[in-house]
């Protein structure tokens, strides 16, 4: 496809960078903002930069934060006894969405996988250790992906704290295992929510 604008060619480019997003599909959203009038373009410009430069991740919880410490570990109706530990931030946004959660969240910023040489030192574990150790936390819920990797993390996690005396809950299998959270519909998540099981119901030591 030739097109007969350099400028026109380096922004299609750049917007096909991104994932989910072929060459057709970004000409077309190129397309659709020089339709748009310059001041919402350069608006869009704007909060894109901004959002690169000024975003930052709470540093309770590791979520997506604007300060220090994100909304949601803010809200003082949330219950600070209640920690629900997920993969990735769009987790996060997944569980939100049922309306199910009340507690707070922490983010590992993935599971352990040897083969894919992240061990827990890559991961949030012992920020979340801390989190725990604090005398607050009272419940953990282990909301991972249910993959063999996932399984591993929540073992792992739960033999570092089981000297606390915590309860330890992962959501129900209403999420089929090998799936994955974030494509999980809200319905068939929010019952996992609701349903959370004992680990020890579901790992066996």
């Amino acid at each position: 496809m030739n097109l007969s604008s350099q400028l026109l060619e380096a922004a299609v480019k750049e917007f096909s960078k991104l994932p989910g997003i072929g060459r057709k599909t970004a000409l077309r959203l190129v397309l659709h903002l020089l339709k748009q009038d310059r001041s919402d373009v350069e608006q869009f410009s704007e909060v894109i930069s901004r959002l690169r430069k000024e975003i930052q991740f709470c540093s309770t919880c590791f979520n997506i934060a604007d300060g220090e410490t994100c909304q949601i570990c803010q809200q003082p109706s949330r219950r600070k006894d209640l920690v629900c530990v997920v993969e990735s931030i769009r987790d996060v946004i997944a569980i939100e969405t049922t309306d199910q959660f009340n507690g707070l969240y922490h983010v590992l910023g993935g599971i352990i996988s040897p083969l894919d040489g992240i061990g827990p030192n890559q991961l949030t574990i012992e920020s979340l250790c801390k989190r725990a150790e604090g005398g607050v936390v009272r419940e953990i819920v282990f909301a991972l992906n249910p993959t063999i990797q996932g399984d591993t993390t929540i073992y792992y996690i739960r033999k570092k704290l089981q000297h606390l005396g915590l309860q330890f809950t992962t959501i129900a299998r209403g999420v089929s295992f090998g799936g994955e959270l974030e494509y999980a519909d809200e319905m068939t998540l929010a019952k996992s929510i609701r349903n959370r099981l004992p680990v020890d119901n579901y790992i066996k030591q």
